[in-house]
């Protein structure tokens, strides 16, 4: 579990028990939704606005269409009376003729600019309207994020299992989150891991690498449950050796091994130490006498 929200740190209301047993669906984190419930009510009200600016906008533009083409028409109108009118008057007067011509062309340069408004008019409510929806395709994007924060508010467990919460460091020192607390975007809250899949992690000298081989068997004694004992195998063993600067000078290079357990314990939590018994032979009917003897 981690947080998931994208902006400020956010406030834990509640949160899990470290060792907690949970089933599917219970509560594991829940944060503090005041903010983001305002903000998902302001991003509704702006995609409000915002769409009933559009059809706003769009009756507008078609009122404003209907005129430029009412005027291109009576403009187109005039030009064709005026034509008429230029035919007749030349054949009665020279001087009328003329200014029928005149007439004529005041008539075409209008209806020019008729045309002219008419697709300036066109050109302006489409860019007009294309603003106006990409305002609204921000708006419907910031509803549906704020939607998918307010969701994950409150985080669940997939899976039933042992909670365990992860140590991280904030406040002056390393330690679990709990409630009150503020966690940034992308901090590590809880881990809820699977008992099937838990493995132990060892180290192996390069000088005992050659003895070892998957599926050998092994014994494990775990510090915090001292009460059994645990057996398993090796399921894996890397191919390259590292070296180990937690082992002190000089610095060994060691290989690690994975071992898998053949049995679960519910008090089994990740981190736990523990000491591994690698089985490499067996002599059976041997007399074995301790070195005290």
């Amino acid at each position: 579990a981690s947080v998931a929200h994208p902006g400020v740190p956010l406030l834990i209301l509640k949160i899990a028990a470290d060792g907690a047993k949970v089933k599917p669906g219970d509560m594991i984190v829940e944060f503090d939704k005041t903010k983001t419930e305002q903000d998902l009510a302001q991003f509704r009200s702006t995609l409000k606005y915002s769409t009933a600016d559009i059809d706003q906008t769009r009756a507008q533009s078609r009122i404003t269409e209907e005129q430029d083409l009412t005027a291109v028409s009576k403009a187109r109108f005039d030009l064709e009376s005026a034509k008429l009118d230029a035919g007749k008057q030349e054949i009665v007067s020279k001087i009328e003729g003329e200014e029928a011509k005149l007439k004529v062309r005041n008539a075409e340069q209008t209806l020019r600019e008729a045309e002219q408004k008419l697709n300036s008019d066109r050109a302006a409510a489409k860019a007009s309207i294309q603003g106006k929806v990409e305002t609204s395709r921000k708006a419907a994007f910031d509803v549906q994020r704020a939607e998918t924060a307010l969701s994950k508010m409150t985080l669940k467990a997939p899976a039933a299992g042992m909670v365990s919460l992860v140590p991280v460091w904030h406040g002056g020192n390393v330690s679990p989150f709990k409630p009150g607390d503020r966690a940034w975007p992308g901090t590590p809250l809880a881990e809820l891991p699977d008992p099937g899949s838990i493995r132990v992690t060892a180290h192996v000298d390069e000088t005992e690498r050659g003895r070892l081989a998957p599926k050998q068997p092994v014994t494990v004694h775990l510090d915090a449950i001292p009460d059994r004992q645990f057996t398993g195998r090796i399921e894996d063993i890397s191919a390259l050796a590292t070296e180990d600067f937690s082992a002190g000078w000089p610095v060994p290079r060691d290989f690690d091994v994975r071992i898998v357990l053949d049995d679960s314990d519910p008090r089994l939590k990740p981190g736990m130490t523990a000491q591994v018994t690698v089985i490499v032979d067996r002599v059976r009917d041997a007399l074995a006498i301790p070195v005290q003897a």
